[in-house]
């Protein structure tokens, strides 16, 4: 199972000083908590992409490619890639190319976003949201997995005899995840292709989460992939830790009480209750997230939201210490208890390639035989 974290980028006031940090400030540590990640033994860092303020990431792929350089281990990945509005062209490129240049630590998260002006601002009408990221999605297939492609749809020019270049690394696309919060289209869209899907249920209680995950799986098993247990599944969280749970609370209640997405709306202890949020001690945090496999089952990546709200670096950097040092060394040994054998691993290109040869290899031998 992979353990990791995902930021959004946000530039956000510190409420406890008023101070904020510039954007090349935000986009310097965003790089610097990467880094920690492989440090402390995370396996992935994702990064979201936004093209409006308070947000920094727009280029995803510049900032990953930046922090490829400087890593060895990272899995690199999005949270999410715009698949409404970014052109499946430049997608299939980019991406490939970052799986080039960071020798295949990387794979990407699909999903629509949660800004409703950013479709106007690439041309895009948000009425169409569902319909874009289904074309969009089937064209960024083909582009990857086809070498020569001839394409028509509603939403972008046609495509006549059309390479994507680079091709993929060892000619196996990045892995894909379908992030969702609402949107069972979104689930069934993954299930169809056999991809993962991430269900970023920081905001989400957890009877949704767990319906939105069994309908994922149920469709995954009808498309013919395997059972609804072998279906990839990831899962977002949200945590803020100290050795002790008042502590924790106590330095944690103004960051949430300000923080531009839930902040001056529930109260703090309202919020953990319903959703996800885990705010006490690394032992409340692990129990919290073992938790999590009793909705969704068996599942095969972890992400957690450490880094937002106006968090000073120094506290996010304490944060991942702890989170590698106390809390993802057991919840790896706990969530390995008791997991079935036919319950396969987080995908990573080295596994995906061996797979893609030896496919390869027993369609040829077949062949011969015949």
């Amino acid at each position: 199972m992979q353990f990791g974290i995902f930021s959004v980028g946000d530039v956000t006031a510190d409420p406890t000083t008023g101070r904020t940090p510039t954007e090349r400030e935000r986009i310097k540590a965003m790089v610097a908590i990467a880094l920690k990640a492989e440090e402390v033994g995370l396996d992935v860092f994702a990064t979201g992409e936004h093209h409006n303020p308070p947000f920094v990431p727009s280029s995803p792929t510049t900032m990953l490619g930046y922090i490829a350089a400087r890593t060895e281990r990272l899995v690199l990945s999005t949270s999410t890639t715009l698949i409404t509005t970014n052109d499946p062209v430049k997608i299939a490129e980019d991406f490939a190319m970052l799986q080039h240049l960071a020798d295949g630590r990387v794979d990407l998260m699909m999903g629509r976003g949660n800004t409703g002006p950013v479709y106007p601002w690439f041309g895009k009408d948000i009425r169409q949201g569902i319909n874009l990221a289904v074309e969009n999605y089937a064209l960024l297939r083909r582009l990857w997995d086809e070498d020569v492609v001839t394409w028509e749809g509603k939403f972008r020019t046609p495509l006549q005899s059309f390479t994507s270049t680079p091709r993929p690394l060892d000619g196996v696309a990045p892995f894909v995840w379908h992030g969702s919060i609402r949107s069972p289209e979104i689930a069934e869209q993954a299930a169809y292709y056999g991809d993962g899907f991430f269900h970023n249920n920081i905001f989400w209680p957890a009877d949704h989460t767990r319906k939105m995950v069994e309908l994922y799986r149920s469709r995954y098993a009808h498309y013919g992939h395997g059972t609804p247990e072998q279906a990839i599944v990831g899962l977002g969280g949200q945590v803020f830790m100290r050795k002790n749970s008042q502590d924790a609370v106590r330095e944690f209640r103004p960051y949430f009480d300000n923080a531009p997405v839930y902040g001056h709306g529930p109260s703090l202890e309202e919020f953990t209750s319903q959703t996800p949020l885990t705010v006490g001690s690394p032992q409340q945090v692990i129990e919290r997230t073992l938790s999590f496999r009793d909705g969704v089952g068996d599942y095969q990546r972890q992400l957690f939201l450490m880094d937002h709200a106006g968090l000073p670096l120094k506290t996010v950097l304490e944060q991942l210490d702890i989170l590698g040092e106390e809390v993802v060394p057991v919840l790896r040994e706990e969530f390995a208890k008791n997991r079935p054998a036919d319950v396969p691993d987080a995908p990573t290109h080295a596994a995906r390639t061996t797979a893609a040869n030896t496919r390869e290899s027993t369609t040829a031998q077949e062949g011969v035989t015949a």
